[in-house]
This record gives C-alpha cells, sequence and structure tokens, in this order.
C-alpha cells in the first residue's frame, strides 16, 4: 500500500473548508489522501470523475459526463432532475498537469463563474484549493454557496476513491 493513499485503519479524515474571500469569490481548500497526479487524472477522466463529484446525500444521477481537460476542451455534466435533464458545461481555459485546472462554467450564459483548482502535493497527500470566481457580488449573492458547501462529500468520496485506485492507477 502507498503512502498517504490509506493505511490499515483507514483514510485520515480531512477537513473541508468553504470561504467567501471577497464580494465575488468562494474558495474550497481540502487536503486529499493521495498524491497530485491521481487527483488531478480524478478531476479529469470522466471515468473517474463520475465515480465521486455528485454528493451521496443528495440524491442525484449523474446521466452523462463528458470532459475534454485540454486548453480549449469542453465538459458537460448532465444530471437526471423533474421535469427534464439538466446540463452544467463549460470550456477549460487553463489545464498544468497535476498542478492546476481551469474551466468556464456556460450554462447560465456568457459571464458566468470561472473555477480555478490548484494541486499542491504534500507527502504523499494533495492540498487542492478549489476558487469560483464569479463576475459580480450580485452574480454571487444570486448563485449561493451550497454547491460549494456540499464539497466536503465529494471530497470524502475523491478521498474513498483513491483508496480503491491505489498507486497501479492511472495512466
Amino acid at each position: 500500500m502507498s503512502a498517504g493513499v490509506g493505511s490499515e485503519l483507514g483514510p485520515v479524515k480531512h477537513r473541508t473548508t468553504v470561504e467567501r474571500t471577497s464580494d465575488r469569490e468562494v474558495v474550497v481548500t481540502r487536503t486529499i489522501n493521495g498524491p497530485a497526479r491521481l487527483v488531478f487524472e480524478a478531476f479529469t477522466r470522466a471515468e473517474l470523475f463520475q465515480r465521486w463529484w455528485v454528493p451521496k446525500s443528495m440524491g442525484m444521477t449523474l446521466l452523462s459526463c463528458e470532459i475534454d481537460a485540454r486548453v480549449g476542451g469542453q465538459y458537460r455534466l448532465v444530471f437526471a432532475h423533474d421535469p427534464e435533464p439538466v446540463a452544467f458545461f463549460g470550456t477549460y481555459v487553463e489545464v498544468q498537469p497535476h498542478s492546476r485546472l481551469a474551466w468556464t462554467n456556460e450554462e447560465g450564459g456568457e459571464g458566468g463563474p470561472v473555477t480555478t483548482v490548484t494541486f499542491e502535493e504534500q507527502g504523499g497527500r494533495t492540498r487542492v484549493v478549489l476558487t469560483e470566481r464569479h463576475p459580480s457580488k450580485e452574480a454571487l449573492d444570486a448563485a449561493g454557496t451550497g454547491a460549494v458547501d456540499a464539497m466536503g462529500e465529494s471530497f470524502d468520496q475523491l478521498d474513498e476513491l483513491l483508496v480503491t485506485l491505489g498507486e497501479g492507477a492511472g495512466r
């Protein structure tokens, strides 16, 4: 078993913090039990992403997940929702393998928030900082922090996934 991914007692639980750092920005921080390479892949490979992103407690079903994680590439997530499915989509504007991702959130039209995620490996674990920057205070006020508040459960699920992947996963 690799150091930092888990132990016989299970993975170390880390706290997720959610902080509104300005009128336009919300920052989520969490240390994940795995190397930056695997954490980055969990964000950029659809077959992994769909296994951890949606908090199980929300009872939502992810119908499809398409990820083309390259600058100019797009993502599209479609969720079951009554009466019709709901899609979230955008474009990757920055991709630095194992260290940084940034994408637009376009489902609300032009001028939606931009999400940036950094990955900093420390002793086999990865500090993930997810920043959601909105075009205005009003846009952030309207969006609220519900989605980012749910990231704690999503990150718990990511920790669980990484234990199953171990060091042998990845490309």
